[in-house]
C-alpha cells in the first residue's frame, strides 16, 4: 500500500481558482485509497465553499473544513497539518489554491520523501501556468538577512536532477509528519509570509533534508502582490526567522547589517507609501508579551538544533535575485554593498 497522504488546500476567496485545482487533483494516479484532500477555507466571502460543495460529489475523499475567521496562512495550515498528525498520515502535501497539477505529481514526490528517511520536505518543480516554459520555483532562497524568494524565478524551464535546495516553498510542498513532529508546525504568530521559511529553516537546523523533485510538476497561476499589508507581515516575520533561528553570536555579526538595511527599507518605505507599515513593525517590537513569545520559542529551537550556524549559512546568499524587485538601485547598489559584507563576516562565523 502507498504512503498515506493528505493533501492540504488553504482556501480564501479562491473561487476563481478551486475548480482547476481539484479538477487536475481527481486526475491523480496515486493510490485512491492512499490519500484525501483536506479543502480549508479561511471565511472566504465568495462562492468558494459552493464551488467545493459542487465538486465533493466527483471527488470522494475530498473533505471540507470551514474556518469562522481568516487564520492567516500558518494557523490555517496548521489546521490541517494537526489533522493529519491526528488520522496517522505518513505526509501532509501543502498546495496553493491557484495551482493545477500533473496526474504524477505526488507519487514523485513521495518516491523522493521515500529514497532517506532524513527528508523532511520535498518540493515540486512549480512552472508558471501563464508560460508553461518558465519557472516559477526550484527551490527557494534565504538572504542571510532573512528574506525568501524564488530561486530560477523566469527562468526557461529545463531538465533538472533531484538536489538539496534551501527550503521549500509552501505553494507545492510535502512533509514528513514524523519531521514535523519533532521540529514543530508553522508558527502561528507569523500570520502570512515567511513562514515557509521559518519551517525549511528549523528542518535542516534539526538535522533534516529538504529536496527539489524535478518530475513532481506543479503549475502555480502566480501574481506577485504589491498590496501594502503585505509589507508589513513580511518586514516583521523577516526579523522573527532571524532571531528565532540564528545563533547570538551570529546575529551580533549581522547587526550593522540589518541596521543599514532598515535605514534602507525606512527610505523605501516612504517612497513606496508603506512607511506606516513599517513604523508598525517598529512598535510590534516595542511590545514586552512579542518579546517573551520571541524568546520562547528561540530555546526551543536552539535547545533542539542539530548543525551550526557555520553549516547553515553555506546555504544563504548575499544578494536578492527577483525579477519581480529588480531595479538599477537594487542591481548595482543594494546588492553589492550587503553581499561584500556577506562573503567578508560569513568566514568568521565557526560556531
Amino acid at each position: 500500500m502507498a504512503d498515506r497522504v493528505l493533501i492540504i488546500i488553504l482556501c480564501y476567496n479562491g473561487a476563481d481558482y478551486l475548480r482547476d485545482c481539484l479538477s487536475s487533483l481527481s486526475k491523480l494516479n496515486y493510490s485512491k485509497d492512499s490519500f484525501e484532500i483536506l479543502v480549508i477555507d479561511n471565511a472566504s466571502t465568495d462562492n468558494s465553499v459552493a464551488t467545493i460543495n459542487s465538486l465533493q460529489s466527483t471527488i470522494n475523499n475530498l473533505i471540507l473544513i470551514q474556518n469562522k475567521t481568516n487564520l492567516g496562512f500558518a494557523t490555517g495550515n496548521n489546521i490541517g497539518l494537526q489533522y493529519a498528525i491526528n488520522h496517522n498520515f505518513d505526509y501532509v502535501y501543502l498546495l496553493n489554491q491557484d495551482t493545477v497539477v500533473e496526474p504524477d505529481f505526488l507519487e514523485k514526490a513521495v518516491e523522493i520523501g521515500e529514497s532517506d528517511i532524513q527528508i523532511g520536505a520535498v518540493q515540486s518543480k512549480l512552472l508558471l501556468f501563464q508560460d508553461k516554459t518558465k519557472i516559477n520555483s526550484i527551490g527557494n532562497e534565504i538572504h542571510y538577512l532573512g528574506f525568501g524568494f524564488a530561486g530560477g524565478y523566469q527562468l526557461p524551464d529545463q531538465e533538472l536532477e533531484v538536489r538539496e535546495i534551501t527550503y521549500s516553498s509552501g505553494a507545492a510542498s510535502l512533509y514528513r509528519i514524523l519531521a514535523l513532529k519533532q521540529v514543530g508546525l508553522f508558527n502561528p504568530d507569523f500570520f502570512m509570509y515567511h513562514e515557509d521559511t521559518d519551517l525549511g529553516w528549523r528542518l535542516w537546523l534539526f538535522g533534516f533534508k529538504i529536496i527539489l523533485a524535478p518530475k513532481s510538476v506543479v503549475y502555480h497561476k502566480y501574481e506577485f502582490s504589491r498590496s501594502i499589508q503585505k509589507y508589513y507581515f513580511m518586514e516583521r516575520n523577516r526579523y522573527l526567522v532571524l532571531l528565532q533561528n540564528y545563533k547570538w553570536q551570529t546575529l551580533l555579526l549581522i547587526g550593522p547589517a540589518c541596521a543599514l538595511m532598515d535605514v534602507v527599507m525606512f527610505f523605501y518605505s516612504f517612497f513606496a507609501g508603506w512607511w506606516r507599515e513599517n513604523l508598525k513593525v517598529c512598535w510590534y517590537f516595542c511590545h514586552l508579551k512579542n518579546w517573551q513569545k520571541i524568546i520562547k520559542t528561540r530555546r526551543r529551537v536552539q535547545s533542539k538544533r542539530k548543525i551550526t550556524d557555520r553549516e547553515m549559512v553555506e546555504r544563504f546568499v548575499g544578494k536578492i535575485e527577483f525579477q519581480d524587485l529588480d531595479n538599477p538601485l537594487l542591481t548595482n547598489l543594494v546588492n553589492p554593498v550587503f553581499n561584500l559584507y556577506w562573503q567578508i563576516v560569513k568566514r568568521l562565523i565557526f560556531w
